[in-house]
């Protein structure tokens, strides 16, 4: 139940309009670094940074249980957003590296005794897992700050006890997958069978590599199947600590393996092998347009992808506006912004606009940007962003499209409320930003990092930005919201804030997204599904439907003789 109550600590609500930093203080003590911050300034010394709570253990390959060098025997360095410094070096994976985890994977489906297990057994194996996730929770958080930036609190007292809660919820559905007996029209025995579906191949993103990993492994596991996953390159540690864990717990070998590497190497490799029955991406919608023809060209293999996002969040005219306005800053802010379905286009009515733009920019100014190792901070750096194009690395490639984005709204003639610049002179640092009166489409130039060619970005109001900045509309009425928050290709989440019913019942049916929440968000509880709609993705994950992704299922029909009743 407390770890339920964990998971809801996500989200905010009319009924918890309290501020992160008041949740944060319920969870466990966090390290107290030497320093401390007022609550709420942009003015945090970062030049100075806090070492870290913990070893890098593992940067090795995770291939048939054992932790192993690439093939090639190169490594890449993963960064400290903080300061662009060398956390360490891990193992860089490629297609031949990705053939050799997909035989132990296809081998230990085929061979070994996982898929052969009671259900029982293999429920009994994740609840160890979980236990142990609850037992390192302090490293894995410590790792999960120190590769990705977000603040320790968030990681220790949310995130990793939502992975306890999840791998736990998952362990519960293992005995409890089966199928039916059916009816036929004549003398015949007809039952369905549920069926793990094979090895799947699966990739997950930087942004929250914890959660990621837990609801692509966590249902794949449950139903019996093994596994090849792919870490983000930016972010990799605490994925290969988390599988650690899961050895550590019964796991036979070759039943989750872990690739760390690049996208056009490992994980093209990876979503277009001929041996992989099933793949999971998580990630830009455009490396998923990229994704499913790989998939589709190789073997026709099913893929699951839940991708980009442009949320709105539509603040009604019977809003209470103070409420509000801390629910739109948490729904965009929350993660460094670095969140699929931040609410990154908020619609406020044209009645308690400007008074809704005026507390929006005093609560950006307001808010502890520095250090995520400090206790109280609500924003860390931005994560950089590698990008593989030949020998060259970048690393703070996410960094400066997000300053590009920012310089194409001033230039647009966006209205600059608050931020628009970096902060600091060391890592990734970028004041929270806040637009009104924002045009509806500018162009600007960049290069995507999985596609080398040039892409066309527009800003805020119909491309994913990624990070800390609001960008807040002006509506008349329902009839022009709807339309104009549907006026996307993405359709991932959508957030209402009202007090009257119908209006909410009229959102609510009107909004083409996978998830809409009313006067809350980012819920992200283990029962309740998450996908998107249009080119945010297909499929769902978490809840009772992310089980159909990892099963297959077959009719087996016999003759009846002489039968008492059909």
């Amino acid at each position: 139940m407390a770890s339920r109550r964990m998971c809801s600590l996500l989200s905010r609500s009319l009924t918890s309009p309290t501020s992160a930093a008041a949740l944060f203080s319920r969870g466990r003590n966090i390290a107290s670094p030497s320093r401390g911050i007022s609550k709420y300034s942009t003015d945090v010394a970062i030049e100075n940074p806090v070492d870290p709570p913990v070893e890098v253990k593992h940067t090795q390959l995770l291939i048939n249980g054992q932790f192993v060098d690439a093939a090639s025997g190169k490594s890449f360095p993963t960064l400290d957003p903080r300061t662009g410094d060398v956390i360490a070096h891990v193992a860089e994976g490629d297609a031949e590296d990705i053939n050799r985890a997909v035989a132990a994977a296809r081998k230990a489906f085929d061979e070994g005794p996982w898929p052969k297990m009671t259900a029982y057994e293999r429920q009994r194996i994740l609840l160890r897992f979980a236990d142990l996730i609850e037992k390192h929770n302090d490293e894995l958080a410590a790792l999960e700050t120190w590769d990705n930036g977000k603040p320790y609190e968030q990681s220790a007292k949310l995130e990793v006890p939502m992975l306890t809660r999840l791998m736990r919820y998952y362990a519960g559905w293992a005995d409890k997958i089966h199928g039916l007996t059916v009816p036929a029209d004549g003398p015949y025995h007809v039952q369905t069978l549920h069926e793990p579906i094979g090895v799947a191949g699966q990739v997950i993103p930087w942004n929250f590599p914890l959660l990621m990993f837990g609801w692509k492994v966590g249902p794949a596991l449950a139903c019996g199947n093994t596994i090849v996953l792919k870490t983000a390159e930016q972010t990799p540690l605490s994925a290969i600590f988390a599988a650690n864990l899961l050895h550590e717990a019964g796991l036979p070998p070759g039943v989750l393996n872990v690739i760390s590497g690049f996208g056009p190497a490992a994980g093209a490799a990876l979503a277009s092998h001929m041996d992989v029955d099933k793949f999971a991406f998580t990630g830009s919608t455009k490396t998923g347009q990229f994704v499913h023809e790989l998939a589709s060209r190789s073997n026709l293999k099913p893929v699951t992808s839940e991708l980009g996002g442009k949320s709105p969040f539509i603040v009604c005219e019977d809003a209470d506006i103070d409420k509000a306005v801390e629910l739109a800053h948490y729904a965009l802010f929350f993660n460094q912004g670095q969140c699929c379905c931040a609410g990154s286009r908020t619609f406020v009515h044209e009645r308690v606009y400007d008074e809704f733009v005026e507390k929006s920019k005093a609560l950006a100014l307001k808010r502890a940007v520095g250090d995520p190792f400090l206790e109280g901070i609500e924003q860390g750096p931005q994560k950089e962003k590698h990008c593989s194009l030949k020998i060259t690395q970048v690393s703070n490639a996410q960094f400066e499209k997000i300053l590009k984005y920012i310089k194409s709204g001033v230039e647009s003639g966006a209205t600059l409320e608050a931020g628009g610049e970096r902060l600091g002179n060391k890592g990734y640092y970028i004041k929270p930003t806040v637009f009104s009166n924002v045009k509806v489409f500018l162009l600007v130039i960049i290069t995507s990092c999985i596609f080398p060619q040039r892409l066309r970005y527009g800003y805020n109001a119909k491309d994913e930005i990624f990070g800390p900045v609001q960008s807040i509309f002006k509506y008349k009425d329902l009839d022009e919201v709807i339309r104009r928050a549907n006026a996307t290709h993405y359709g991932l989440a959508a957030g209402v804030f009202t007090e009257n019913l119908d209006t909410a019942n009229t959102l609510t049916r009107a909004l083409r997204a996978g998830s809409v929440w009313v006067n809350c968000f980012n819920i992200f509880d283990a029962t309740i599904p998450m996908g998107g709609y249009k080119m945010s993705g297909h499929g769902r994950e978490k809840g009772i439907y992310s089980l159909e992704n990892y099963l297959q299922v077959k009719a087996v029909v016999t003759p009846l003789k002489n039968p008492a009743w059909l």
